[in-house]
């Protein structure tokens, strides 16, 4: 292996972040928002500029309809024939909505093999993120593998050592289960204060789905794991081979051996052909381009788990092996990019979601004045444990300025914590799993801005 191989392992996003803050170094106080505000501008117009549209909700301020297109009139497109059914055998969305898609902030990373792509919450409906907007992170770029060439090696203290190919795999019997799926640098530049002026960017590292896979406890039946295996180790075959340390109580839960997404097999950027999954726990350990698992009586202190994605607390400790994520929750309408220009005083309607790692979302509360007073909230979903929740509000808006957010319960009764909490808590050194209130401030016109609470 020669020594630009050897360059594979990236830097992680606490590291991403922490280059963001060396850089807001130089920048006068005065002037950072705008400073931030450029570089996810930068992003959004790029993919604007790419697609040559934006979505039909974020014209409806300003679009003028023909009045021929309008009631009692046949519109225009009801008097043509539309195009042939099967112009598209793999269907695509409405031009309307070629906006709606995944973007990056260019300058978070030095380049884009070891970088992240952020999920349009604020453009979504439901609890499911279609295949094509499911949040990206890479530590070495996307791989093609051809199925027919991929094996699972599943070895170390188990009766009978087994190589699987994919094949194999789909001969055991299969489940389909719906669960969120977080990096757990989800909402970390908000960390320090006020980051990016975007939900897409706050809390995009985000997203749902349905999976269909093997719970590897059947897999382990089979094959018979040995009492004392404590510890499974998951290895991936891109050129990162990012691999953690997975505890055995995790593993004979509700662990799964992933190969279908949404209905279809996972994408190349989701581990085609299969991947790991431990719903409620983050991201990075659920590894992508699955090539090995290792039974053994230790964890293997790998650089994932030990330089890397932990803690560093005020009494200068590392938190580690801090996988699950608790109760959390984010307005996604209104929101920065889609704020309430032009709309007048009446009848309004906040919504947004909730998800925890522990369980279902039992209640979210819903508050205008900054934390002062907060109110129920109507979960419109279904509760299904370890997945996204949706809940709206509904009030007379008076056409006055707002300080607007939500904080979720789980069913074991933890609630989602203010900033300073987290603060005092943990110091000013965490990045990851941070689930404090997020804040929007809502100008009376309508204007829409990422703000934080400090409470002595």
């Amino acid at each position: 292996m020669n020594d630009k191989d050897q360059q594979v392992h990236s830097p992680t996003t606490a590291e991403m972040i922490r280059e963001v803050a060396k850089q807001l170094e130089d920048v006068p106080k005065e002037e950072r928002r705008d400073f931030l505000r450029r570089g996810v501008a930068f992003s959004v117009g790029a993919a604007a500029a790419m697609t040559g549209a934006v979505s039909s909700s974020a014209k409806a301020g300003t679009f003028k309809p023909d009045p021929e297109t309008l009631p009692p009139h046949v519109a225009k497109w009801g008097k043509s024939w539309g195009r042939d059914v099967n112009t598209y055998p793999y269907g695509q969305p409405s031009k309307y909505e070629a906006n709606v898609v995944r973007r990056v902030v260019p300058w978070l990373t030095a380049d884009q093999k070891a970088s992240v792509s952020f999920t349009p919450w604020q453009d979504l409906e439901g609890t499911i993120v279609p295949n094509g907007l499911h949040f990206v992170r890479c530590h070495g770029g996307v791989v093609d593998i051809n199925p027919l060439e991929w094996r699972l090696m599943i070895h170390g203290l188990v009766e009978r050592p087994v190589i699987l190919t994919l094949e194999d795999l789909k001969r055991y019997p299969s489940v389909t289960r719906k669960h969120f799926f977080s990096c757990p640098a989800n909402s970390a530049m908000e960390a320090r204060g006020p980051g990016l002026n975007s939900l897409q960017i706050t809390h995009g590292m985000l997203s749902a789905s349905e999976y269909t896979g093997v719970e590897l406890k059947t897999i382990l039946e089979d094959i018979g794991l040995k009492p004392e295996a404590k510890w499974m180790f998951s290895e991936g075959s891109d050129p990162a081979s990012v691999g953690r340390s997975v505890p055995i109580e995790k593993v004979l839960d509700d662990a799964m051996l992933v190969y279908a997404m949404n209905g279809e097999a996972l994408r190349p950027e989701n581990g085609y052909p299969v991947r790991l999954l431990l719903p409620g726990w983050e991201g990075v350990i659920q590894t992508k381009w699955l090539r090995r698992l290792k039974f053994d009586d230790k964890a293997w202190w790998v650089r994932e788990e030990t330089t890397k994605y932990t803690e560093l607390l005020p009494d200068g400790h590392a938190k580690m092996f801090d996988w699950v994520f608790e109760s959390d929750s984010v307005i996604t309408s209104p929101c920065p990019e889609r704020g309430w220009e032009g709309r007048k005083p009446g009848p309004t309607k906040v919504a947004g979601i909730a998800w925890s790692g522990k369980g279902k979302i039992e209640k979210v509360d819903v508050t205008l004045d900054g934390g002062r007073t907060w109110h129920e909230a109507v979960i419109t979903s279904d509760k299904l444990p370890k997945m996204i929740t949706r809940f709206e509000f509904y009030f007379d808006w008076d056409g006055k300025p707002l300080i607007i957010g939500s904080r979720s319960t789980d069913e074991t009764g933890y609630t989602q914590p203010e900033q300073q909490q987290l603060l005092d808590a943990r110091g000013t050194e965490f990045v990851y799993h941070r689930n404090a209130i997020q804040y929007w401030e809502v100008k009376a016109n309508g204007e829409v801005n990422n703000v934080q609470i400090r409470r002595a």
